[in-house]
């Protein structure tokens, strides 16, 4: 029947559409609940090995399960899972969660968020790849929303190591999404992807904690979070329950099913989770200038990832210019499937 093709193509968006607005809800309560930590006391180094920690175990029993005696997989795709676990998880999140004890949560994520413009320059610098027009004008609206975040224009100081934290965490996202988004011969289940990574940055910041890198300071005492009192645990299994394990598993699986162009608009989401959650649970909001550059920066972003898919739709085939439109998944196209978050898998591509 005619209409079958359109429902089975429908189906795999749906689903991975769902799975992207699991993995930014997840992901944008971290800075919240990190925050309520540290307000205790906490060390960053301290919530984020927790964290990560508390996510790699979780995931160590889906990750074998998955694996299903696939193990070899792991040697062919040794050097993405140490990239991802020690730049795009540990290194990410330590970097984020230091920007955080130094900035607002929102403005931290919006700096981490330049990710993509970050992509652009090394695209162009390493590869010669100019960027269009569209995402030229992006990138430019980008960093007005940035000065109108940092409320330059003002007068107002600048925390020079908190932007620097920012930005660092912005580095470790480009590696997350590049990883992400590279399947390769023969992929990891996005599960395996997932706990492999996490195991390995565990085990980086339980090396760092160890040996005196990262300054370990924790406390006993109750966390606030929308006016409650609540013991520091919860704050510890949320931050690797749901923004550990759930949040990069999820967000490698949506990885994998939606179309980049789609998943670029959906991963964008989580500033604005992430400021929802700052606002309500810790009272923690932006000002009206802040608000505005955030604007900014994400319509810089949109813009950056439009331009991109302009500029890739060009170059393919007429037949993988429908699937790409319809985010649907390809088994044949690697491009249609290896959508990231906000969408590198099209900045990724070497032509």
């Amino acid at each position: 029947m005619p209409s079958t093709p359109s429902v089975s193509r429908q189906m795999p968006f749906v689903v991975g559409l769902g799975i992207a607005l699991l993995s930014a809800v997840s992901f944008g309560s971290s800075g919240t609940f990190g925050t309520s930590l540290m307000a205790e006391g906490w060390s960053p180094g301290a919530v984020v090995t927790l964290r990560i920690v508390g996510a790699a175990l979780l995931m160590a029993v889906p990750t074998v399960i998955s694996m299903r005696g696939r193990w070899y997989l792991f040697r062919g795709n040794l050097i993405s899972v140490l990239a991802y676990g020690f730049v795009a998880v540990a290194a990410c999140q330590f970097a984020y969660f230091m920007a955080v004890d130094h900035l607002s949560v929102g403005v931290a994520l919006l700096l981490e968020y330049l990710a993509p413009v970050l992509i652009v320059g090394w695209m162009w610098a390493h590869h010669g790849r100019r960027p269009s027009r569209l995402t030229l004008a992006g990138v430019g609206a980008a960093i007005v929303g940035l000065v109108l975040v940092l409320d330059v224009a003002s007068g107002a100081e600048v925390d020079l190591v908190g932007v620097l934290w920012g930005l660092l965490a912005a580095v470790g996202l480009v590696v997350f999404f590049l990883v992400a988004a590279h399947e390769g011969a023969q992929p990891l289940p996005p599960i395996a992807l997932a706990g492999g990574g996490l195991a390995v940055g565990a085990a980086s910041l339980v090396g760092a904690t160890a040996v005196g890198l990262l300054p370990w300071a924790s406390s006993a005492a109750d966390v606030t979070l929308a006016g409650w009192a609540l013991p520091w645990w919860v704050a510890v299994v949320e931050l690797a329950l749901v923004a550990g394990a759930i949040a990069y598993a999820t967000g490698i699986a949506a990885t994998r099913i939606l179309g980049s162009t789609v998943a670029s608009f959906v991963g964008l989401s989580e500033v604005l989770i992430a400021v929802g959650f700052a606002w309500v649970l810790v009272g923690e909001a932006m000002g009206v200038a802040q608000m505005l550059g955030g604007v900014a920066i994400l319509a810089g972003v949109v813009m950056v990832k439009l331009g991109d898919a302009e500029r890739a739709t060009r170059t393919l085939p007429a037949e993988d210019v429908d699937i790409a439109v319809q985010a649907v998944p390809s088994s044949d196209d690697g491009e249609s499937r290896a959508g990231v978050g906000t969408g590198l898998a099209d900045s990724a591509r070497v032509h």
